[in-house]
């Protein structure tokens, strides 16, 4: 389904790669968003990719990047985590759907073994070393507790820091915790739930409101949840 009269300047929807990038396909296909066939050859090297809609085309970036072109309008809309969108908190960007894709809770952990039991009590702690790509959550968090936290900003192997002594604990994303438990660590609290949400530019929505709004409400009717709320 197209528009008439956007073709000469499409759209742009950002897509993360990897695990999200999976869970979006159905999603896509049931909207009758078609990419192609460029799109699902895993040897082409190509990033921006048209589809069977001549007013939209699909980018496929990084998780953490979605949100920063949805943000200064290269991309119109896009899927973003919601710990993407807490961690930069942009003020142009417009989220109005959870897609009900990418579940998954943002938590602290620690070593297994660890003898400090300190740890596992927020309102014990005093000055705490943490670990995470999440620096302005893990902030925010932890000064809500009235704990200084020197954070150490690591964008992988989050799991070594603690083996390794560079921190006391981490902050990551956890799905079925067996990453964690393979190297030796357990989660201790977890700080929010994490899904996917569709993502808009509020600029995008003013300007090119008619297409904005039916890809919107394409979307909508994929999704029935009790909470597709506005989280920016």
């Amino acid at each position: 389904m197209s528009v008439p009269g956007v073709k000469s300047n499409p759209l742009i929807l950002a897509l993360p790669k990897g695990r999200i990038l999976k869970d979006c396909l159905p999603l896509l296909e049931t909207a009758n968003i078609i990419p192609e066939p460029a799109f699902f050859d895993k040897d082409s090297r190509l990033l921006r990719f048209t589809t069977n809609d001549p007013g939209l085309d699909i980018i496929r970036v990084r998780s953490f990047d979605v949100a920063t072109f949805v943000a200064f309008g290269t991309a119109s809309l896009g899927v973003c985590g919601s710990d993407v969108l807490m961690e930069f908190d942009y003020s142009d960007i417009y989220a109005p759907l959870d897609l009900n894709i990418g579940r998954c809770r943002l938590s602290i952990a620690q070593l297994a073994d660890t003898k400090n039991k300190n740890l596992e009590d927020p309102a014990r702690w005093s000055q705490i070393s943490v670990a995470t790509k999440y620096p302005n959550i893990t902030q925010r968090y932890f000064a809500s507790k009235g704990v200084q936290a020197d954070i150490i900003n690591l964008h992988g192997a989050m799991e070594l820091a603690p083996v390794l002594k560079l921190s006391s604990l981490i902050v990551d994303l956890v799905d079925t915790g067996s990453t964690l438990r393979a190297n030796g660590l357990q989660e201790i609290k977890t700080i929010t739930q994490i899904s996917s949400r569709l993502i808009i530019n509020r600029t995008a929505l003013k300007t090119q409101s008619a297409h904005v709004n039916a890809l919107i409400e394409r979307f909508r009717q994929l999704v029935t949840l009790p909470n597709n709320e506005d989280i920016s």
